[in-house]
């Protein structure tokens, strides 16, 4: 089994639909400009609230993509 040499970054995803979609949001961006991406994991959860209602989920994820 080869073995594998990862590096993270860190970036937040928006959305005004749901935490899911500001994660897909997240990644998708991430995958057109970095290669070998290879899993995530949610780190921060927030959001902002209006008019008594959830108007905008934040979601920071570090990214874990395969080094060359």
């Amino acid at each position: 089994m080869p073995h594998h040499t990862y590096k993270k970054i860190e970036i937040v995803g928006t959305s005004t639909v749901s935490i899911e979609d500001a994660i897909n949001n997240a990644v998708e961006h991430a995958s057109s400009t970095v290669r070998g991406l290879s899993w995530f994991e949610v780190v921060e959860t927030r959001g902002t609230i209006g008019e008594g209602k959830v108007a905008h989920w934040q979601v920071t994820v570090k990214i874990g993509f395969t080094l060359d």
